[in-house]
């Protein structure tokens, strides 16, 4: 029987190129959105029309805590198991440290942080029942911060420690890993001077695809004797930052 993934944010961006991916190989979709409804629905549909019912839509805040366990359950319902959690959804939003606030932190590290960990506490009965994996996508702003966004690399380096320990935690039935998407998508504030400057410390000279992400993404679901590894795609710019 095919695999089943549960995807994050998986509407739109990163999170559109994971699914259809793991859809190429395979794997049965959760597609879990908030707000992209419509985006979600249309990738769903374009999903199903290659393979029927491989893919459904699963809506929830992830904000709040209850939600991610009846995420969980949904999918289980729905597929009777899972083999795969990517935490790809997260909030991207500068914060400097003078004017931050307690709304930002909370909104910030319960969709970048917490999400991630009690939707791993959910599924972890049943992705140790299938020895399945979990990767979550953190970010190089984890290990290099990027000024003026202290919460947000905050939170990605917590999903990185949190990467780590999850994989110790749940070995040997369950592999844990993450990867740090570098230049892929640009946030739609992005200059061009902002872009020139980041592709500048890019060894490679280019920006990445969604599809290095996703192929990375699916490497890690498959490689059976790697856990606790966090992969940078990010065409070598860990090398300069």
């Amino acid at each position: 029987m095919d695999k089943v993934a549960l995807i994050t944010g998986g509407a739109r961006r990163l999170g559109a190129a994971i699914a259809e991916e793991l859809h190429a190989a395979r794997y049965r979709l959760a597609i879990h959105c908030q707000h992209s409804t419509a985006e979600a629905a249309a990738l769903a549909a374009r999903l199903n029309a290659l393979r029927p019912a491989s893919a459904f839509v699963v809506t929830a805040d992830l904000r709040d805590e209850s939600a991610t366990s009846a995420l969980v359950s949904t999918v289980a319902a729905h597929w009777g198991r899972l083999d795969a959690l990517v935490n790809n959804a997260a909030v991207f939003q500068p914060a400097p440290l003078a004017c931050a606030t307690s709304e930002e932190w909370s909104q910030t590290m319960d969709v970048n942080l917490r999400a991630p960990f009690l939707l791993a506490q959910a599924a972890a009965p049943l992705l140790a029942a299938a020895e399945g994996a979990i990767v979550n996508i953190t970010d190089i702003y984890a290990d290099r911060p990027k000024a003026g966004f202290v919460i947000y690399c905050a939170a990605k380096a917590g999903l990185a420690g949190l990467t780590r320990a999850l994989a110790r935690e749940l070995a040997p039935a369950v592999r844990v890993n993450g990867v740090a998407p570098g230049a892929i998508l640009w946030p739609e504030t992005a200059s061009a001077d902002t872009r020139q400057a980041l592709l500048d410390r890019t060894p490679l000279g280019r920006c990445g695809e969604p599809a290095d992400i996703a192929q990375a993404v699916r490497y890690l679901l498959e490689a059976r004797f790697v856990t606790g590894q966090i992969i940078a795609v990010d065409g070598g710019r860990n090398l300069n930052d």
